[in-house]
């Protein structure tokens, strides 16, 4: 009978690992692991863990490493069935019922294994003959001992279209096929031919240390440079990482794991001494490959080359993972230098070297920042709310919602420092941020002399009386949003007195620290004569905003409040910015400044939609 990985998965979820070995060993809380004994080898001096948190349990004595299952395999000698049975009834699961597809699937993948060992053992004898030279040549080149090569398995598949089909032909074509080995046209009458053939072959084996796949390194020129298993029975590229196998244990020594680009990266890094590092076979890392990273280390280090696209990869990493982290769950970037990978940094200034770009690893919240920092000139106000959205738009992805509120506040914070403003602790209390500005590789420095009053200035027409209304009603609905847009709602002028002194109170209540609830704001818009203010706007029209009306989604009608505040903000920086612009025109007339006034009266149209959007409910 063979079971699902997804059905394995939760019953190893669900069983607490602790409790199942404390019926054998004696085990002693060490940290955030338990410690006892080794129950495989005789040991005087504990050096088996147990880690609940990821499922498994490592003695660094013997090496003796697995899961719930495999302990009672191996300890207590059940028998595999026996073993998962015990512990569903333990965790209130049912075992399914026998899958003939999947008994036959799982008898056909135990054959292939023998098949790709029968191909890794073939490509390892080819590497050694006089046709293999220039492999052989390869491989010194990049300063790979013989050890190495054979600790990897590295091998050639000589050029020749049937030279592996001949070799292994006991195995028969359709194995060889189904491992991706041969290539079966698809035209009738033509016949299977090898699919690697003349290159360096690099074997990728599953977390067990069974060889599932191959990359296939090009000698000499030609494309692609690297070719890689098809998907197979065995082979899901995007569930599996390059030494796996090998780095698994060694990262739990070294308290780390390491993700680089490619197959020569890993290599390259063991042989140095570091063994803890993966690769992604040849695509961006999936959400599967983060999970089995996370599973290891809560934040991975991702050490990707220094050119562009290395860097790229990296960010979108990072974009992929946001959905998925946690309190325990992040990622760390270190950045090489540029146009180096990690194998050049080591032949340039050996172990330690590498050693020194990965001891400062950057926190995955100032990669982003930085990223996004770098992406536009911030000389406009259009600029710095682009800034200012693509952060917020990170901050909304992640899936944690009490991280993801961490993640805003915290690029919040950089952003008013970055416009030399201060902004309050959501819970009342007025927190000053550091004044100055982000510089590239500076961080913050001295702020410039302040702007004009009339720079500053949202406009002296100030915001009409029914947007006014709205807000303010979309603040008695949604307290929250008064901390969050502090800084911005200070900046918002009113034709209204009455809208004005209504704003002035709840801010001053919220530098107080006084509870702000739908009750408490009442009383306060009450105390500031804005009631009928606000109760005239519900009874008439022009009230369509999803935060004026109680009964909207309050996670969508808080978005659209706080878009509402920043685009009036922006809406009056920019109507402030046009005046001057108008002004220095009427003085000195260029076609700079034609063309600036243009795109500043582009700019207000556009907030000037965005917020009838918003007024219709879109």
């Amino acid at each position: 009978m063979t079971l699902s990985p997804a059905f394995l998965d939760e019953l190893r979820a669900r069983t607490l690992l602790s409790a199942i070995i404390a019926s054998q060993v004696k085990l002693t809380r060490a940290g955030r692991e338990y410690k006892g004994c080794c129950p495989f080898h005789d040991e005087k001096t504990p050096s088996f863990y147990v880690n609940d948190e990821k499922a498994f349990y490592h003695c660094f004595g013997c090496g003796a490493h697995g899961d719930a299952i495999r302990f009672l395999t191996e300890q207590r000698g059940l028998p595999f069935m026996d073993a998962v049975k015990e512990l569903a009834d333990k965790v209130g699961m049912q075992v399914p019922a026998p899958d003939p597809r999947a008994q036959e699937k799982a008898s056909r993948a135990a054959t292939l294994h023998d098949v790709m060992a029968a191909a890794q053992l073939w490509f390892a004898e080819q590497l050694q003959k006089d046709e293999a030279g220039e492999a052989r040549a390869y491989v010194k080149k990049r300063g790979f001992s013989s050890l190495t090569v054979q600790r990897f398995g590295i091998g050639f598949a000589p050029d020749g279209r049937t030279r592996l089909k001949a070799a292994l032909k006991e195995q028969g074509e359709d194995k060889l096929v189904d491992c991706g080995l041969l290539i079966r046209p698809e035209k009738p009458n033509k016949e299977a031919y090898d699919r690697f053939r003349g290159r360096l072959m690099i074997p990728i084996r599953d977390a067990r240390g069974r060889v599932i796949g191959f990359g296939g390194r090009i000698i000499g020129t030609g494309e692609p440079k690297y070719l890689n298993s098809p998907e197979t029975v065995l082979f899901d590229k995007g569930r599996t990482l390059y030494n796996i196998d090998r780095a698994s244990p060694a990262s739990r020594q070294a308290n780390r794991i390491i993700v680089v680009e490619g197959y020569m990266d890993v290599i390259a890094l063991d042989q140095a001494g570091i063994a803890e590092s993966v690769a992604p076979n040849g695509t961006a890392l999936t959400e599967a490959q983060l999970a089995i990273l996370w599973r290891l280390d809560p934040a991975p280090i991702l050490c990707f080359d220094g050119d562009a696209a290395g860097q790229m990869a990296a960010i979108r990493a990072a974009l992929r993972a946001l959905p998925h982290l946690a309190p325990e769950r992040t990622l760390r970037f270190v950045a090489l230098p540029a146009g180096q990978d990690p194998d050049d940094l080591i032949k340039a200034g050996g172990r330690a070297a590498i050693d020194a770009v990965l001891a400062e690893p950057e926190p995955l919240v100032d990669r982003l920042w930085r990223h996004e920092f770098d992406a536009t000139p911030l000389s406009t106000p259009e600029e710095r709310a682009g800034l200012k959205q693509r952060l917020l738009a990170h901050a909304t992805a992640i899936g944690d919602r009490s991280l993801s509120q961490l993640y805003r506040e915290e690029w919040l914070g950089r952003f008013d420092a970055l416009t030399q403003r201060e902004r309050p602790h959501r819970g009342g209390g007025f927190t000053p941020q550091r004044r100055g500005n982000w510089v590239k590789g500076k961080g913050f420095v001295p702020p410039e002399p302040p702007a004009s009053p009339a720079a500053r200035s949202i406009g002296s027409e100030g915001i009409d009386r029914a947007t006014a209304r709205a807000v303010l009603t979309g603040l008695s609905l949604y307290p929250d949003s008064i901390a969050e847009h502090f800084s911005a709602l200070q900046r918002l002028s009113f034709r209204d007195r009455a809208a004005t002194e209504a704003r002035d109170r709840l801010l001053d209540a919220a530098l107080s620290g006084q509870a702000l609830d739908r009750q408490g704001i009442a009383t306060i818009l009450r105390s500031a004569g804005a009631a009928s203010f606000l109760s005239e706007g519900r009874r008439g029209a022009g009230m369509s905003f999803t935060f004026t009306r109680p009964d909207s989604d309050p996670e969508r009608a808080t978005r659209d409040l706080g878009i509402a505040i920043e685009t009036l903000c922006a809406q009056a920086e920019i109507a402030a910015a046009l005046r001057e612009a108008t002004d220095r025109l009427g003085a000195d007339w260029s076609e700079e400044l034609v063309g600036e006034q243009q795109r500043l009266h582009l700019a207000k149209d556009e907030t000037t939609k965005r917020l009838a959007e918003l007024a219709a409910g879109d």
